[in-house]
């Protein structure tokens, strides 16, 4: 059990290395993409304007690669989103001062971003034991601090020594080597999108006998959107954090490192915060565990209302950081049981595209205020995730899966079915028998 019986088990290891790997360029794109325009002359409106063009893309491709994958499996659409998206890397690398290539370049690298991370959190429950998939969702969880990390980090090395367009071509290697690492293993190549169930059942309430309004794809799941829509609250206040935390490091010079330092409190504390999540043999239902996660998170930002002096605002930045990884660790756990059969790496991927978004909004809306005041900015930050865990505090009845009122015996990730019939016929996910084939492959 724990962190090292995880990572024992089959191909968990490449599988890991290979989705942080491709995954760098989302942490190095923003800082890469605002130095080349610089050093290319380009102004800071236009700046701006190619940064947004790869937000958006990105926020809109992730649900449409999570649902091709759905339908298609993943080996086809990882590759070939790895290759468009680095064709958008090497487009913004060659033409940085051209305003038309430049958005173009950085709409593509956004709107094709491999969906490793979705195709990742789909493949967890085939390569490890049940018992031990809440660890890997936080191990998981925990893993995805380092890119934001060490994403800015790289750039900003790669450009002291040299130019800053050399950051692009390497994010276009990284995406492709991590890619072609995660597309070739046994556990994805073994991976099948589920068959759509062939007649309703109780746990299947939302999708109905003919699967109709299959066009919402996940989100014909009320539970699923509710959470979604806390996550978008999530991102808020992550993004109004960012902000703060540049603007304060600006008014107070008592930080080595200024904002650098605070970004990395908060990203190391949520490391820790994973891991310790990942340790503990929770009893309590996902759902239960994911709005105290959220309104922990919510208390934990409380601090940063007081804008303390730099020694406080230290330990403020780190306390904040201490509660997203937790939820988002619970969450993963939470949108496997509560995504409708077939629609469980949309799922993952419309969890990245609300928090993006949000991330966007607030950085946007604390960037408005924070010229007139710290502490409006902080209460900005805090706003998100506070409404959030209210949102999910408030309703969380509708975020106990469809199975739960089943009764025992039935799985719970996913919609499974309830009746006997449903139990003989073939497994929702495709990961009945995947995770045979995959020890036998590898």
């Amino acid at each position: 059990m724990g962190y090292l019986s995880v990572l024992r088990a089959p191909v968990v290891l490449r599988l890991l290395s290979g989705t942080l790997v491709g995954r760098l360029p989302a942490g190095m794109t923003v800082v890469a993409i605002a130095l080349a325009l610089h050093g290319a002359g380009a102004s800071y409106a236009q700046i701006g304007l190619t940064s947004a063009a790869y937000a958006v893309s990105a926020a809109v491709g992730g649900p449409f690669l999570g649902r091709t994958v759905d339908r298609l499996g993943q080996p086809r659409v990882l590759l070939a989103s790895a290759l468009v998206a680095a064709t958008g890397y090497v487009l913004l690398a060659l033409s940085p001062g051209s305003a038309a290539l430049a958005i173009a370049g950085a709409a593509l690298a956004g709107a094709f971003m491999p969906p490793l991370e979705p195709c990742l959190r789909a493949l967890w429950p085939d390569i490890v034991d049940e018992a031990e998939l809440e660890t890997a969702y936080a191990l998981d969880s925990a893993s995805q601090q380092i890119l934001y990390v060490a994403g800015p980090l790289l750039v900003a090395g790669i450009a002291a020594v040299g130019s800053a367009r050399v950051a692009l071509w390497l994010a276009a290697g990284l995406g492709l080597v991590g890619t072609l690492v995660v597309a070739t293993s046994g556990p994805a190549r073994a991976w099948r999108p589920a068959p759509r169930p062939a007649a309703s059942t109780a746990a299947e309430g939302v999708e109905g006998a003919t699967g109709r309004h299959h066009w919402l794809g996940p989100l014909r799941s009320p539970g699923l959107v509710l959470l979604l829509l806390a996550f978008a609250g999530t991102g808020w206040s992550v993004g109004g954090q960012n902000i703060l935390f540049v603007a304060y490091a600006q008014e107070h010079h008592g930080i080595p490192g200024g904002a650098g330092l605070l970004l990395a409190l908060a990203a190391l504390t949520g490391l820790l915060g994973a891991l310790a999540y990942g340790a503990v043999r929770w009893k309590a239902p996902t759902a239960t565990r994911t709005w105290a996660m959220a309104a922990g998170m919510a208390v934990c930002y409380l601090p940063l209302l007081t804008v303390p002096g730099p020694l406080g605002m230290s330990g403020a930045a780190a306390l904040s950081g201490l509660g997203l990884a937790p939820l988002l660790a619970a969450a993963f756990v939470l949108i496997a049981e509560l995504a409708p059969t077939g629609t469980t790496t949309e799922a993952f991927a419309w969890l990245v595209t609300v928090f993006s978004t949000g991330n966007a909004l607030g950085s946007a809306a604390s960037g408005a205020v924070v010229g007139g005041s710290l502490r409006t900015a902080a209460l900005v930050a805090c706003a998100g995730i506070a409404c959030g865990a209210v949102l999910l505090v408030a309703c969380r009845r509708r975020l106990r899966p469809p199975t739960a009122e089943v009764g025992p015996g039935v799985g719970a990730i996913g919609y499974e079915a309830a009746s006997e019939a449903e139990a003989e016929a073939p497994a929702g996910d495709g990961s009945g028998d995947v995770r045979e084939v995959v020890r036998t492959a590898v």
